[in-house]
């Protein structure tokens, strides 16, 4: 069994994490990720979070990796919520909700909804490569988080970074009825 990792003082990493963000320096890749990566059960490949659910992709490292690191990331996030909002309970309805992925196809379908999702948010729409909370902007441009993020599984299927965006980019995953519409007139 492995031992979980503790990330003592999160409200300072998660300050540090937003100034990183902004373009300085962070705690959190400096002195943590090495016991991370040591302890992890899956590799992230992609992620998006907001502001009522995320997604994820994840490689799963060993047998059972994937649900033990969503208990831990939910139950995690649960106790920070709950402690910072003084409430008790659940924070996300019902449990989560896993999809093996088959061939590539479906990986890059899913890594472009994923990427795709913060248009859902009218301020975000088609400033995907901006969002902070995903792993988009990290994947055509620098890896904000080091060896916590693990893209080559999505960039193994492109030229380059470049040609991933445009993929992205031109993907019919998220478009709104309206734009379908539209393109379907061109």
């Amino acid at each position: 069994m492995q031992a979980s990792v503790k990330l003592p003082h999160i409200g300072r990493l998660t300050k540090d994490f937003a100034r990183y963000c902004a373009g300085q320096s962070s705690a959190l890749t400096s002195g943590y990720e090495g016991e991370i990566i040591k302890k992890r059960l899956v590799e992230l490949v992609s992620f998006c979070i907001m502001p009522n659910h995320f997604h994820l992709i994840v490689k799963e490292l060993g047998e059972g990796g994937t649900a033990t690191y969503m208990q831990r990331t939910l139950t995690a996030y649960a106790k920070y919520y709950n402690t910072k909002y003084d409430k008790s309970g659940h924070v996300f309805q019902g449990p989560y909700r896993a999809v093996h992925i088959e061939d590539d196809r479906q990986l890059l379908y899913l890594s472009t909804y994923i990427h795709r999702n913060c248009r859902e948010i009218s301020r975000w729409f088609n400033k995907e490569d901006k969002y902070p909370w995903s792993s988009y902007q990290d994947i055509i441009r620098e890896n904000r988080w080091g060896k916590l993020l693990l893209p080559d599984i999505l960039l193994g299927e492109f030229k380059n970074k470049k040609k991933y965006d445009e993929f992205v980019k031109t993907s019919k995953a998220k478009i709104f009825e309206e734009e379908l519409q539209y393109l379907e007139k061109l």
